[in-house]
């Protein structure tokens, strides 16, 4: 199949398909016309990018877990340590994202939002502890 098939086929845009290829994660054949041929197994790897990436998996990660579902010989051990550096990260991004909305729910609730000049948001962007 071509690129636009692979793409509906696995819910990956074809710029993306490029770049995933460009990169080296993913080899599909070519055609004597130059053109790429997709098969079951590339929509299939592409498919678990998209499902990696939905996870918040970055690129390293994805290279590294495409590399441990190929291998048959893993060792499970490794792909759950991969798994879990991940939630503690997203743990950690989760963490500053709540004390910034708490931060920013603080400010909003001290202005007064009327038609004065005074704004304790945009004091705190101006002059921050």
């Amino acid at each position: 199949m071509v690129i636009g098939e692979a793409a509906a086929a696995s819910g990956v845009s074809a710029k993306m398909i490029r770049h995933y290829e460009a990169i080296g994660l993913l080899s599909p054949a070519r055609l004597p016309n130059g053109y790429r041929d997709y098969g079951p197994r590339e929509v299939q790897v592409l498919r678990f990018i998209r499902t990696a990436r939905n996870l918040g998996f970055g690129l390293p990660e994805i290279r590294r877990l495409l590399a441990l579902w190929q291998d048959r010989g893993r060792a499970s051990a490794e792909v759950r340590k991969i798994a879990l550096d991940h939630i503690a990260e997203l743990e950690r991004k989760a963490a500053e994202l709540s004390a910034m909305a708490a931060t920013l729910r603080h400010l909003a609730e001290t202005c007064h939002g009327d038609d004065q000049p005074d704004c304790p948001i945009l004091e705190r962007l101006e002059n921050p502890e």
